[in-house]
């Protein structure tokens, strides 16, 4: 016994030193980007963003986005659409600097996000991403995490506004109930606590990837209300496969192979009858294959 103890202890303390020598060269690796020196006044930034011929590619081979060109007022509520992988997440990931472009330039209020220090660059933007990220800590703590020292009634309110008030206080403990410890929440409301937290940062420009991917049709238009809200006086992009969650957009994106395909509003864009009408028409209008065996196929006499 002895021996078997000694053997599996060694296999450990192998395994841990491959680990350990792992962790020291990730905090050993320089980052690529480089920190800016510019910051924003303390009002925040006005919202007006510009993407100048921007290209990114993942690899030399594989162009992501190509020769994107786009300027977004302040204020204004952007939404994209397209197939996967047509580049909508990739093109809202600079605007943080998750990556820097690969050519051309990205601009918030006029400056390349380059010369803008990281820290005070992404102040300035609240992000609803897919899967929604819950911590394991309490429900408040949740909400509050983009801004600590934010009070309960502030707290309480964006959680209103997310459609969630009503479940948290009813939770064991109410906003003090700490997720998976006494509770645990389905991927719908875990999509409005983040929701939530976006609402309480209210930073002058909102990112929602999918916000109400995870949610059925009632609850998604409750959202929606809230979010209207939200997004106003905001520069707003709502990256969506749900098609219905864009039509009160300023201006709809439809991105294919990496390029902006088509542009304008919903009503634009349907009379155009090209990419966005075929995506919206295939998405509410297709009437299912057993729905044309059945219709075609005799009835008994």
């Amino acid at each position: 016994m002895p021996v078997n103890q000694i053997t599996q202890s060694w296999g450990l303390i192998a395994g841990a030193r491959v680990g350990a020598r792992r962790c020291f060269e990730v905090l050993d690796t320089e980052p690529d980007l480089k920190d800016g020196t510019r910051s924003f006044p303390p009002e925040g930034a006005k919202g007006e963003i510009e993407w100048r011929r921007v290209g990114f590619r993942y690899r030399e081979e594989m162009p992501v986005l190509t020769e994107v060109s786009l300027v977004v007022k302040p204020g204004m509520k952007v939404a994209l659409v397209g197939a996967t992988g047509a580049g909508k997440s990739t093109m809202m990931g600079l605007l943080p600097r998750f990556f820097d472009p690969s050519a051309g330039t990205v601009l918030i209020d006029g400056v390349d996000v380059r010369d803008y220090q990281l820290n005070s660059l992404r102040q300035q933007i609240a992000m609803v991403l897919q899967p929604p990220l819950v911590f394991p800590m309490s429900v408040r703590d949740n909400i509050a995490y983009g801004r600590p020292a934010a009070s309960d009634a502030e707290i309480e309110h964006a959680a209103q506004l997310a459609r969630i008030d009503k479940l948290i206080k009813s939770l064991p403990q109410g906003y003090d109930t700490v997720l998976g410890d006494t509770a645990t929440l389905s991927e719908g409301e875990k999509q409005r606590l983040t929701i939530a937290r976006a609402i309480l940062r209210n930073a002058p420009i909102l990112i929602l990837d999918e916000p109400t991917s995870a949610l059925d049709v009632e609850t998604e238009a409750m959202v929606m209300e809230g979010i209207g809200r939200l997004t106003e006086g905001h520069t707003t992009f709502i990256i969506a496969h749900r098609l219905s969650t864009v039509r009160s957009a300023d201006q709809i994106l439809v991105l294919r192979n990496g390029a902006i395909a088509e542009s304008g509003s919903f009503a634009e864009l349907m009379r155009k009858n090209g990419v966005f009408a075929e995506l919206y028409n295939s998405q509410f209008f297709e009437v299912p294959a057993s729905a044309n065996q059945a219709e075609t196929s005799p009835q008994p006499s």
